[in-house]
């Protein structure tokens, strides 16, 4: 049971996505928010207070009446509730539930207790709500994504439960779970937040962690197949330049390729008198870039993951709605902590190194189809007979494809404000447009380094090298030996790509 008691971590999110670990409010928590919840309600009564007894937005110069403050609430869920495009996938959902309700435990909101509690009873009982790609601009908030998850929560709309799309009212009545109450401005407090590209967010930094951890391997693995020298991995080497990131990659393969019986030491081949009298040499005296260079390649990538997890990590724990309760000081302070900005430019930059790590897989992959580079493959690893058979020359254009996609995508959203809400919204994040779109080129990664798996499985078959790989890239070899086929014979490759790509979003290299 994971309690939410003021902060969350990228451990807590992995525990409750990944493994299901369930979750309780803290007795702290729903004290604060009960706290915060009498505090608003004993201010609001003689002052004008945004959201409580204005309208939103543009309307928010006009009063509303006593009577008609909760249905305010009810008409900006409903009227909001407004998405498009594809659902939202309910691992998401769940992502953006849990920062929703981390935000609102703070005690900054206002809202009533029966948020906290049916929110709670939702993600213990994996029941998502129906919300969609398409609506929020993130600035006043991802408020259109965030309105069906109210939606939800008074009752309406509906969710998905058990791997079906249901009315919400049918799931609550079979589960015993009644809506929240709205009492004051649960419906704003719900939808004015970052909650959504946050959510997404922190789903797309654990996949990224774990892309990047095949894409270490992938290099690894085809140091060993050329039987590359390993001083381009020294500590000497990499700690000549003061980056964090260069340095834990190099590290990552030297702990990977210790036990490597192919790797080389410079001294013993070129750092002698024989090789000294050579004028001319066959094989490389440093390998390509796209092998040599890899510290320096997946090292940025490495560090703008950790920086964009300790961004979104910060913004989760933060009161990111309008206005804000004070209990303390006794004040409610009117401002702008719904903008995402500082999510989109992560997802942004996140989305950026990303891309570059598929051109980087899809540039190892060119190096071992093409023989002509590595003169030690046969053309497109085909263990077939030449001309006749096609080995993985169609798998090819596949990663080359989705690689030309990752290189689009990865032009910002940060920058691409649009004005809307009446000129109110004059400069907005797309934070959750950001988010969505560095997903999909999450996804697109791990299809392109599928393939590169696939490829560097067939190029160890021919090369049979058995005791001489590395004990890691030995059991990574044994486990894709029963999803990979041996490709000699031509057969269709698109269930194989799809088995392998599973596999790695699935689970951990190191």
């Amino acid at each position: 049971m994971l309690q939410i008691n003021d902060a969350l971590n990228l451990e807590d999110f992995y525990k409750v996505l990944f493994e299901n670990t369930e979750i309780q409010s803290s007795s702290q928590n729903l004290s604060k928010i009960e706290s915060s919840f009498e505090f608003l309600k004993d201010f609001s009564q003689n002052k004008v207070i945004y959201g409580v007894n204005t309208g939103f937005g543009p309307m928010a110069q006009y009063k509303i009446k006593d009577k008609d403050r909760i249905q305010l609430q009810y008409n900006l869920i409903r009227s909001h509730a407004s998405g498009a495009g594809k659902p939202m996938k309910p691992l998401y959902v769940k992502a953006l539930m849990l920062a929703r309700l981390n935000t609102l435990s703070l005690g900054k909101s206002g809202v009533h207790k029966s948020v906290a509690e049916v929110m709670q009873q939702l993600i213990n009982k994996n029941i998502t709500p129906l919300i969609f790609e398409h609506g929020g601009v993130g600035a006043s908030g991802d408020l259109v994504q965030l309105a069906h998850l109210a939606l939800v929560l008074i009752g309406e709309g509906e969710v998905f439960y058990k791997y079906e799309r249901r009315e919400t009212k049918e799931v609550f009545a079979e589960e015993n779970i009644q809506p929240i109450k709205i009492e004051i401005r649960e419906g704003l407090a719900l939808m004015n937040g970052t909650s959504a590209m946050t959510g997404i967010g922190i789903v797309n930094i654990i996949y990224a962690k774990r892309l990047l951890n095949w894409s270490v391997f992938c290099s690894s693995a085809i140091n060993e197949i050329v039987q590359a020298y390993d001083d381009h991995l020294s500590e000497e080497l990499n700690t000549a330049k003061k980056h964090i990131g260069q340095q834990k990659i190099a590290e990552k393969m030297r702990n990977h390729l210790k036990d490597s019986k192919l790797t080389r030491d410079r001294n013993e081949h070129l750092y002698n008198d024989t090789a000294d009298k050579n004028i001319y040499f066959k094989e490389k005296i440093q390998e390509y870039y796209s092998l040599r260079c890899v510290p320096q390649i997946l090292g940025p990538v490495y560090d703008t993951i950790e920086q964009s997890a300790k961004i979104l990590i910060e913004e989760v724990n933060s009161a990111n709605d309008n206005p804000i309760i004070d209990v303390e000081n006794e004040h409610v302070y009117h401002g702008g902590n719904f903008h995402g900005d500082y999510v989109a430019l992560e997802m942004d930059k996140l989305k950026l190194v990303v891309t570059k790590l598929s051109m980087l897989a899809e540039r190892q992959l060119n190096y071992l189809l093409n023989n002509k580079l590595n003169d030690i493959l046969p053309p497109f690893v085909n263990l077939g007979k030449l001309g006749l058979n096609f080995g993985l020359q169609g798998t090819q254009f596949t990663a080359v494809s989705t690689t030309a996609e990752n290189q689009t995508l990865a032009n910002p959203m940060y920058i691409h404000s649009i004005p809307n809400n009446n000129d109110n919204q004059d400069i907005v994040s797309m934070g959750t447009n950001a988010a969505n779109i560095t997903k999909t080129v999450i996804d697109n990664a791990f299809e392109v380094l599928s393939v590169e798996i696939i490829t560097i499985v067939q190029a160890l078959r021919y090369l049979n090298f058995d005791e001489k790989l590395s004990k890691k890239t030995r059991e990574i070899f044994k486990e894709m030996n029963k999803i990979i086929p041996e490709i000699k014979e031509d057969f269709p490759l698109y269930k194989t790509n799809t088995e392998v790509k599973v596999y790695l979003k699935n689970n951990e290299v190191y």
